[in-house]
């Protein structure tokens, strides 16, 4: 497995380096913005040396971490991002996730709870690229009101707009869509969406997430018709069928 350390601090960045490689990962590090978009989208040419995880701190010079995290989403929606960054404030993790990041931790950290994740984060890896295929030879797009999705591209269509969908918002989207009609708890959906990684969110993610697909697919977010709210239970997908 390599990975992908964008971060400014030397000394952090050589004991990240370190520390991951006496786990048996290949690392690269990266001080800069375009420095590290140079190495992953090198890597990315060539499959067999592609970047399986990204560590990216957000304050860096000449070009936010925020700014890297978009620019790698264009060109791989599927890679786990984790944050490492000293910005505690709920805004900054609000828009580092709006960016396509996966996960955030704030310096300092403890070092087992960054390699657990590390190593949840590239287990998900590896079962997504292996659901994904089966999505497609089940049908790679499909539809439901006015929206459109497009399970390869990872995009949404509504109403002839299309909007990107971060690896995670696919997940739990095609999560809804497999159960349409069941009531679906949030610790339920937190154990097969999040998996492993459910033991360092809270089902308030879950909140969090139905808002931004609501945002995505719903005509009016405030009175959905499709990711419908179960009083005291959970959320249940209606396609518009059922909806009617």
């Amino acid at each position: 497995m390599k990975l992908l350390v964008v971060e400014d601090e030397k000394a952090l960045a050589q004991g990240l380096k370190f520390n991951f490689e006496q786990e048996g990962y290949t690392v690269l590090t990266a001080e800069d913005g375009p420095t590290a978009l140079n190495y992953f989208q090198e890597c990315y040419e060539t499959d067999k040396a592609s970047i399986d995880l990204v560590v990216l701190d957000l304050m860096l010079p000449g070009m936010s971490g925020y700014e890297i995290a978009k620019e790698i989403r264009r060109i791989d929606e599927v890679v786990p991002i984790l944050v490492l960054s000293a910005r505690e404030l709920s805004e900054d993790k609000a828009y580092a996730f709006d960016c396509g990041t996966d996960q955030y931790m704030t310096k300092p950290f403890a070092l087992p709870e960054l390699l657990s994740r590390v190593k949840n984060l590239l287990k998900r890896k590896s079962l997504v690229k292996q659901a994904l295929p089966q999505t497609s030879q089940l049908s790679a797009v499909y539809e439901f009101g006015n929206v459109i999705v497009d399970f390869e591209s990872f995009e949404v269509e509504v109403d002839g707009e299309r909007k990107s969908l971060t690896n995670l918002e696919l997940r739990l989207l095609k999560y809804f869509i497999e159960h349409a009609g069941m009531v679906l708890t949030r610790n339920q959906i937190l154990e097969d969406v999040w998996g492993e990684q459910s033991a360092f969110v809270t089902t308030r993610t879950i909140d969090n997430f139905v808002l931004r697909l609501r945002k995505l697919v719903e005509s009016n977010p405030a009175e959905p018709v499709h990711i419908v709210s179960v009083r005291g239970a959970g959320y249940r997908f209606m396609p518009e069928e059922a909806a009617e």
